[in-house]
């Protein structure tokens, strides 16, 4: 027996083991539940033989029978809940047969080589990672939003099925088909151990669980529902407390057995794709931050996000020594190429991927339209660039702050007329002994909050519509009332950042204005302002001087070398 063949089997073995003992606590909690029961029948039968008499013994009897009925219908009703309870389902996007036939082709000869059976379908997820996800719930069935049942259906079903195969959708683009291949491997080897009745049934009690948990913890609810819930829950959190070891070592264990069985399958390709996944999660994790989140601040949400990480990607070879032979692998055929409309696929994972990061709305709209990375330095940075200036001065104006110190009228004020929106007048003021520079950013801290607010389009409640489960949507709602975005990118920024945020975005708009500079994109660093068709990435140190120490003569020995006029007016709309 090879020593590949033993990982498998042991691992297997061992996953079954802990599968059988989380059964048994299943079996245990059942078990106590009937317990009174079980006492009130041996009870009641010897009364009716007449082995006790009456007396002391019927009143203990009835009183046990009485028990018993309160514990059966308490443990009745946990186990509707549970079986009621809607498992978390990732938000997807859904991938068809006839959307992607290659990819499955692919994936069914895998499954064909590691002899175990072919995943259910195929769904994309905007993130780094690859899983098996089982979908077998009723709440999960396309259509049904949960056990109660829809008009024109009497009650779920549990449909018997393999698990669903979630690909991160950067993948597709970055890796070639045979990297892909090779790093799915041990994914799909995942559903022979799924396929196994003990397994499949221990984490279905522990979701279960876990869902009950979760239901109990919605905010909201009245007092009738609350209690029973909170009632629900704490029963899950036991029986959770109880399983958590077993469950955890159950999915070690599966995952031993399933990279056991993908051993011999393109493992030496493996290990070199490997390092394509981390390069691909470090690209995505930039582009993401620097790139797509200044776009769905201002509510445009870049539609090739995919796109761009190959991109990104390929600057970073450029620039990184270490990544040099990353590139030649581009003349080869990518993963992208086994669906008939990438471009389609790209646009609904960057739309989900604005939904779970940013909590965009899950349709375009006036205030939520696409961009396309050709517009995006004219339609989000140079956008992005003027409404902060423009939100620099408005803050400045309700200070009171001089209309210019150092050009023209040194005594003005905001309340003697309209301002004039220069660079010089944003470095006076900071630059001023005594200036109120943390009044500034507070003022500009509370203004982002404000046009977040009110601007930024807020998603709308899922109705279960066809464009929505057609993007890929649809599984958000069975997240629960759980806010968007579920997995927010950033911390909120401190009032310090965001005046150096603002005053870089004043100063790129002076050198547009005056000094014949471009917006740009950098693919790793985001906006960025060109000067001369070359990048200038040194305005940062002397913005931060400025703002931090008041001292403004690195800024402007910075706007002198690229040929900026402080006094001339910014177009701010």
């Amino acid at each position: 027996m090879s020593g590949t063949g033993s990982v498998e089997e042991l691992g297997a073995h061992a996953a079954r083991a802990r599968a059988v003992a989380l059964l048994r606590i299943r079996s245990r909690a059942t078990a106590l539940a009937i317990l009174p029961a079980a006492a009130a029948v041996v009870l009641l039968v010897a009364i009716a033989q007449g082995r006790i008499g009456p007396g002391v013994w019927s009143t203990v009897s009835w009183t046990v029978t009485a028990c018993a009925v309160v514990v059966l219908l308490l443990a009745a009703a946990v186990a509707v809940a549970v079986a009621r309870a809607r498992p978390a389902v990732s938000p997807t996007v859904p991938l068809t047969e006839t959307a992607a036939p290659d990819l499955y082709r692919l994936v069914r000869d895998l499954a064909d080589r590691l002899d175990v059976p072919a995943p259910s379908a195929i769904a994309l997820t905007p993130d780094c990672d690859s899983w098996l996800e089982d979908r077998t719930h009723p709440a999960a069935q396309p259509g049904v939003k949960s056990l109660r049942g829809l008009a024109g259906t009497r009650r779920g079903r549990r449909v018997p099925a393999s698990p669903v195969l979630v690909i991160g959708s950067p993948f597709l683009w970055w890796m070639r088909v045979a990297e892909l291949r090779a790093v799915l491997a041990p994914v799909v080897a995942g559903t022979g151990p799924s396929a196994h009745p003990d397994i499949a049934a221990a984490r279905r009690f522990v979701r279960g669980l876990d869902a009950a948990v979760a239901d109990a913890s919605v905010p909201g609810q009245g007092f009738v529902r609350r209690v029973p819930a909170a009632f629900v829950g704490w029963i899950a959190r036991v029986l959770l407390r109880g399983c958590r070891d077993h469950a955890a070592e159950m999915e070690r264990c599966v995952a031993a057995a399933s990279s056991g069985r993908a051993h011999e399958v393109d493992y030496g390709l493996r290990i070199a794709a490997q390092e394509q996944v981390g390069l691909a999660y470090a690209g995505w994790d930039r582009l993401l931050t620097r790139v797509a989140l200044p776009a769905w601040r201002i509510g445009r949400w870049p539609s090739r996000l995919d796109a761009g990480v190959v991109s990104a990607l390929t600057e970073l070879s450029r620039r990184d020594r270490l990544a040099e032979g990353f590139t030649s692998r581009l003349g080869e055929r990518p993963a992208c190429d086994l669906i008939e409309e990438p471009g389609a696929a790209d646009e609904a994972a960057s739309l989900l991927a604005a939904r779970l990061f940013h909590g965009g709305p899950a349709e375009p709209g006036p205030g939520w339209s696409p961009v396309d990375w050709q517009q995006y330095p004219e339609e989000v940075v140079d956008r992005k660039w003027r409404t902060e200036a423009a939100r620099l001065h408005r803050v400045l104006d309700a200070m009171g702050v001089a209309v210019n110190v150092s050009v023209g009228a040194p005594e003005a004020s905001a309340a003697d007329g309209p301002a004039v929106p220069t660079l010089a007048r944003v470095i006076d003021h900071l630059s001023t002994p005594g200036a109120d520079s943390e009044a500034l950013a507070a003022g500009i801290g509370a203004a982002v909050a404000r046009d977040e607010e009110t601007a930024t389009p807020r998603p709308r409640a899922s109705g279960g519509s066809t464009a929505e489960e057609s993007a890929g949507t649809g599984h958000l709602d069975l997240w629960g009332p759980v806010p968007l975005p579920l997995f927010p990118l950033q911390p909120p920024r401190t009032g310090t950042e965001l005046l150096a945020d603002h005053v870089v975005a004043m100063v790129c708009c002076a050198a547009v204005d005056t000094a014949g500079a471009a917006p740009g994109l950098d693919w790793l660093d985001g906006p960025a302002l060109l000067v001369d068709g070359g990048r200038r990435s040194d305005l940062g140190a002397p913005v931060l001087t400025l703002v931090e120490d008041g001292d403004s003569e690195p800024l402007l020995s910075w706007l002198t070398a690229v040929g900026v006029r402080t006094d001339k007016p910014v177009r701010l709309s």
